[in-house]
């Protein structure tokens, strides 16, 4: 017998036939199981507390994906006022002054100029 691997996720199919098994196990008339875990009782708990923690599991993954949401609408928000701070700076004290530089801008004046490639080559 293979070894299994509990630490993965059984695949929807495999929950899916578990599922109908366990409702088709309604019609068996007469069922006494000899194991403890395969009792009709047991296996109703354990299919209460699957459902339970499904459910759970998938409203966590709603407030993840809304706290991602949140996180990201106030990145761009922090991006834009950075933006409109940078132009700011710009607008009042200048491309070329120490301000533009200290927050993040090259100084105009630290471009090298354009050389124009001389005629005179031919």
């Amino acid at each position: 017998m293979p070894v299994i691997n509990i630490a993965r996720r059984l695949p929807a199919k495999t929950i899916s036939a578990d599922i109908d098994s366990y409702n088709g196990l309604g019609t068996v008339s007469g069922y006494l199981p000899v194991r403890a875990e395969a009792t009709p009782e047991t296996l109703k708990a354990n299919y209460e507390a699957m459902l339970a923690k499904q459910q759970k599991e998938t409203e966590l993954q709603v407030m993840v994906k809304a706290a991602a949401d949140e996180a990201k609408r106030a990145e761009w928000e922090f991006h834009n006022s950075v933006l409109a701070m940078k132009e700011a700076v710009r607008a009042q004290f200048g491309p070329d002054s120490n301000s533009a530089q200290a927050i993040g801008y090259k100084k105009k004046s630290e471009y090298k100029r354009r050389r124009r490639a001389s005629s005179a080559a031919m």
